[in-house]
């Protein structure tokens, strides 16, 4: 489970603000909705899943070379190589497993506590920056070019093999690569998407969706 004591903490409850200075707890409001949005949406964040994509890509590296060694006829060698790369590959694959499900676990967090600090209180001006627009498009772009880039190297690399040429284990490699990076637009996409859906309606009066 993601260490939760650098996250903001919830919102303090509807019994307990008629307590609490108003103009404090909008700050804090203020305050932490800026954070989680940048956590949730941040360059940083999309940096980050570049990164687990590499790593993931790295880890497939490796076992698209041992296909391709087992591949070899008539070398010993080879297959020794092969083992060799397959165990690397495991060893990338596995931590990134991890890696990645860690993440979601902490953006689950993250989404969350941004659900419940919107739906606490109204105030237009950091409504306004939780909405992020310009983010949302960036992730879009961004996650657009990489998926595309990624059919193309999956569906071209199928095209472009020919019998007696292209071995088995270099259209796996290819096309696993370029699932790697379709899989990770299509992630891109969906939470540039989702955070654009959940900003129109929570900030104009309607259920928030988590």
């Amino acid at each position: 489970m993601p260490r939760r004591r650098d996250l903001p903490p919830p919102p303090p409850p509807a019994d307990m603000r008629a307590w609490l200075d108003e103009s404090a707890v909008r700050a804090d409001r203020a305050r932490f909705l800026d954070d989680l949005g940048r956590r949730s949406l941040g360059l940083g964040r999309l940096l980050l899943l570049w990164a687990v994509a590499a790593v993931f890509a790295l880890g497939w590296s490796f076992v698209g070379m041992a296909l391709m060694s087992f591949e070899t006829p008539g070398d010993p060698f080879a297959y020794v190589f092969g083992l060799i790369f397959a165990l690397l590959g495991a060893g990338v694959l596995v931590p990134a497993g991890f890696w990645f499900a860690r993440g979601a676990e902490r953006d689950r967090l993250v989404r969350g506590l941004l659900c419940a600090w919107a739906e606490s209180d109204r105030d237009p001006a950091a409504d306004a920056r939780v909405r992020a627009p310009g983010r949302s498009l960036t992730w879009l772009l961004a996650s657009f070019a990489v998926g595309a880039f990624g059919l193309y190297v999956t569906f071209g690399s199928a095209a472009s093999a020919r019998p007696g040429v292209t071995t088995y284990g270099e259209v796996t490699y290819y096309m696993g690569l370029g699932m790697i990076l379709w899989i990770t637009g299509l992630l891109g996409l969906g939470k540039a998407g989702a955070h654009y859906r959940w900003a129109v309606r929570a900030f104009r009066g309607g259920p928030t969706a988590r």
